[in-house]
């Protein structure tokens, strides 16, 4: 019974001491795994507090997809390398510290590449492309402590549908 009660005490101190919203001037890391029907991206990115309820900053995410059908073989490669901006919602909702929920937009630039279709009647066919995208994104982190979260974000920059990771605030 005492250990649970040391448990219950420490988990309750460390939420009242999570903070969610970034403040000005500070920058938090974020690094995690993309969701999406063309491979599983990578992602590493920073966020810095330029007003109490605004954040920009950049992120880079990675991706291999390989499919096989039959005797075919389809392969490429995704990187895309963006700024983002994000509006967080935390004052205008008062949600609990350990919450922070935004919304914003990414502008990124992407380079498809290694197109591969390697037929077996054809040959291989190859290309590459590259330009510069938008996303919208929404998320929400959950702060464990001061500084180590988890977030979770759909649209997001990440050439995918939404990413997963976690987050730490220097």
């Amino acid at each position: 019974m005492k250990h649970i009660l040391i448990i219950i005490f420490t988990l309750c101190l460390t939420s009242a001491m999570a903070q969610g919203s970034l403040e000005k001037g500070k920058a938090q890391f974020n690094a995690g795994l993309g969701f999406s029907t063309w491979g599983v991206p990578i992602y590493v990115g920073a966020d810095f507090g330029v007003h109490e309820d605004i954040t920009i900053g950049g992120r880079f995410s990675f991706r291999n997809y390989s499919h096989r059908f039959g005797g075919d073989r389809y392969s490429q490669t995704l990187s895309v390398i963006g700024i983002n901006g994000n509006y967080h919602f935390n004052r205008l909702l008062k949600l609990p510290s350990e919450w922070d929920v935004y919304a914003g937009v990414t502008l990124g630039y992407y380079v498809w590449s290694d197109v591969k279709w390697n037929n077996n009647s054809q040959g291989t066919f190859g290309g590459e492309a590259s330009g510069i995208g938008a996303d919208i994104q929404i998320g929400a982190r959950y702060f464990f402590n001061e500084r180590f979260g988890v977030n979770l974000e759909f649209g997001g920059g990440t050439g995918a549908g939404g990413s997963v990771g976690i987050t730490y605030k220097l």
